[in-house]
């Protein structure tokens, strides 16, 4: 065997479809039973026909990550669905803000909608670049010069006290709720940067609903792993290093246990000292119909940013870094049955998916306070509630070893981790350890079903270890 990936989220099965597709011999081991990692869909226990996605469930990278736009998921029969509404943000006493993928609208609905197009019309306008630069491997010169600089103006603007010229409660809200997808204090350059990435691509190629569930991304990919030779075990705990070349698409701390004293004294004190941060709690719903918004566009919008005001949700934030539970969380949503009506059964039920931000490690169970937040926006949801299966971020590890404490970031959100890994080297894919390497969401560019980090390492790996180029990957 050439090559082992250990752990078969979309960054690893992104390694091993390149690994493999170069000529080289790849099995993929997964301690779960069942495969996919971070885009995994499972049946409801009680109600089978009700599938739920166990960790992502939107994809605002599926069509516009490089390594995804290359590998086609349309063409392997992956439906996408980008709704005409791409996120809202419900505000408590007022009209929703609705970011659309038509930038025009989106800025006739806001107070100061000029301010909206000042911010992202430029990035919008050259989508390609701003994804290719924020989410690229950050070695080498950006393509576009022009849209690097105008990007770098944007961060400091949006990850500063600067960013209150951002004018409109409205307008305020719609780019916050974006960047708290980092779960980190805000402002700051790292929540500046996601709520860039995530805002124009809102306005360019959306925010996609996978057909069926996030399932379909991770089975496209591991069809074309085994059409190249690929194999792929699951329900195998890797606690020895596997001979030959590794990936790992795991936490960066799973190396202390595997490597043990085998370890380079240095690295194993990096490891040792890694900080993951704060975690979700996730909250899935099994709902009996529509939910009954107070404000009845929310009903067309697939993803759902709860927390309310800017100053609601960076007060939120900032608790949650500190370690206390914020009354009112962020808390994200997702109905991907109004993109996708294939996840309605034929009793009208469909999953409802949620997770609020929580101190890592949090054992608390957060149904209820989101449940109360829920009630805020569509008095009545408690009605439509079949069932509720809720995990809190002290357990998602059991759905997913990499979250460890429920940090579902991987430890990655920060700039100095964006740019030099989990622990600080030059090529942040590789380690000391002799034909060892990451792929997980903890190294560049960070998490996101985006493929890339396991693009990147694969890239390293087929140059350093067997001396071949990359491989094309259209069908």
């Amino acid at each position: 065997m050439d090559v082992t990936v250990v752990g078969s989220g979309p960054n690893g099965l992104a390694a091993a479809v390149l690994c493999a597709r170069a000529g080289l011999t790849v099995q993929v081991l997964e301690a779960q039973s069942t495969l996919g990692g971070g885009s995994r869909t499972l049946p409801d226990p009680e109600f089978p026909s009700v599938c739920h996605d166990i960790c992502s469930a939107i994809h605002p990278l599926a069509l516009a990550s490089p390594f995804f736009a290359e590998f086609d998921l349309r063409s392997r029969g992956v439906g996408l669905v980008a709704p005409e509404i791409s996120y809202a943000n419900p505000l408590p006493g007022k009209p929703a803000a609705l970011a659309y993928r038509d930038l025009e609208r989106t800025c006739a609905g806001l107070r100061h909608g000029g301010d909206w197009r000042h911010l992202l019309g430029p990035l919008a306008a050259r989508g390609d670049e701003v994804v290719g630069f924020l989410i690229g491997d950050k070695r080498s010169l950006p393509p576009d010069i022009p849209a690097a600089a105008l990007l770098a103006q944007r961060m400091l603007e949006q990850g500063t006290p600067a960013w209150n010229m951002l004018r409109g409660e409205d307008a305020r809200a719609l780019f916050t709720g974006a960047a708290a997808h980092t779960i980190a204090r805000m402002p700051s350059l790292v929540a500046a940067g996601a709520g860039l990435l995530l805002a124009t691509l809102a306005h360019t190629s959306g925010w996609p609903v996978p057909v069926g569930g996030s399932q379909a991304i991770a089975d496209a990919l591991l069809e074309d792993l085994r059409a190249h030779g690929g194999t792929v075990q699951a329900g195998v705990e890797v606690t020895t290093a596997p001979p030959g070349v590794v990936l790992y698409d795991t936490a960066p701390t799973a190396l202390l246990d595997i490597y043990g004293p085998a370890l380079p004294d240095r690295y194993r004190r990096a490891l040792q000292q890694y900080r993951y941060g704060p975690g979700v709690a996730k909250v899935d719903f099994v709902l009996s119909e529509d939910i009954p918004w107070a404000d009845e566009r929310l009903a067309s919008a697939p993803t759902l940013h709860l927390g309310g005001t800017r100053a609601q949700m960076t007060h939120a934030e900032r608790e949650v870094a500190d370690g206390r539970h914020a009354p009112w969380p962020m808390v994200l949503a997702a109905q991907s049955w109004v993109a996708d009506p294939s996840r309605i059964d034929a009793r009208g039920r469909r999953p409802f998916w949620t997770y609020a931000h929580v101190p890592a490690g949090s054992s608390v169970d957060q149904a209820g306070v989101i449940t109360e937040v829920l009630e805020r926006f569509a008095p009545g949801f408690s009605d439509i509630v079949v069932a509720t299966r809720s995990v809190p971020a002290s357990d998602l590890h059991l759905h997913d070893a990499n979250y460890v404490g429920g940090d579902i970031g991987v430890g990655g959100n920060s700039v100095i981790r964006a740019l030099l890994g989990p622990t600080p080297r030059v090529n942040p894919w590789a380690t000391p350890i002799p034909h060892a390497y990451l792929c997980s969401s903890a190294t560049p560019p960070g998490g996101g079903v985006h493929g890339m980090s396991g693009f990147y390492a694969a890239r390293t790996v087929l140059r350093r270890e067997f001396g071949l180029p990359v491989p094309a990957l259209r069908p």
